[in-house]
């Protein structure tokens, strides 16, 4: 287990110290607008993510971050600005890829939600984050007011935690071996986003044409 310094390294990293500060700085040079949002993304999962995501250093960061936000919607209220978490559905990322279970669960995870045509890539997600969350329109001139749970934060993770979805990753994954993995879990899925992420495996590039030296431009 981590200890105390370690802990705080990673909510200084992680947490929201540098969001604040952002906000604090543009806020004394008057570069926010009146009634701007701004938005941070964390992370819950399921039950099998949470000794990591929030019983541990990595939760410490990310309750830092959830008390940020109530701060600063606090520090922006003559703008009549507000802070959020938005609660995102998991995804590939150069951290997740290291940390125990989770490149198993979302590999689990992806075959379930394109089973049941539920599943989103990053940017799918931030398109509904803000069409269905952030500016959700109604009948007048103003947006309707953001859902959020009961900790004031907004779920676009509501597809990935839904039971029918849950329910099925919690019946493949113990049953996942070395041998049936490519069969249980999206692996060529998994793999893809992988390399997408440093621009690897991309549709029409072509990785053998020559290049220019890019140290030159």
């Amino acid at each position: 287990p981590a200890n105390e310094d370690e802990a705080m390294q990673t909510v200084k990293v992680m947490g929201g110290e540098d969001w604040e500060r952002w906000i604090d700085q543009l806020s004394d040079a008057k570069l926010l607008a009146e009634g701007c949002l701004t938005v941070a993304y964390s992370y819950v999962g399921p039950e099998v993510s949470q000794a990591i995501y929030r019983r541990g250093t990595i939760g410490k960061a990310k309750e830092h971050l959830e008390k940020t936000a109530k701060v600063l919607t606090e520090k922006m209220a003559n703008i009549k600005g507000e802070a959020y978490v938005s609660v995102n559905k998991g995804l590939v990322t150069r951290a997740s890829a290291v940390i125990p279970i989770i490149p198993l669960y979302l590999s689990v995870l992806f075959k379930v939600m394109k089973e049941q045509g539920s599943h989103e890539g990053c940017i799918e997600q931030i398109n509904r984050l803000f069409w269905e969350r952030l500016y959700l329109p109604t009948d007048g001139s103003e947006f309707a007011k953001i859902p959020v749970d009961e900790e004031n934060r907004i779920r676009i993770d509501d597809w990935e935690m839904d039971p029918q979805v849950q329910a099925e990753v919690d019946r493949i994954m113990p049953l996942v071996t070395q041998e049936n993995v490519g069969e249980l879990a999206d692996l060529e899925g998994y793999r893809h986003d992988f390399l997408a992420t440093s621009g690897f495996d991309i549709a029409g590039v072509d990785y053998e044409a020559d290049t220019e030296r890019f140290d030159r431009i």
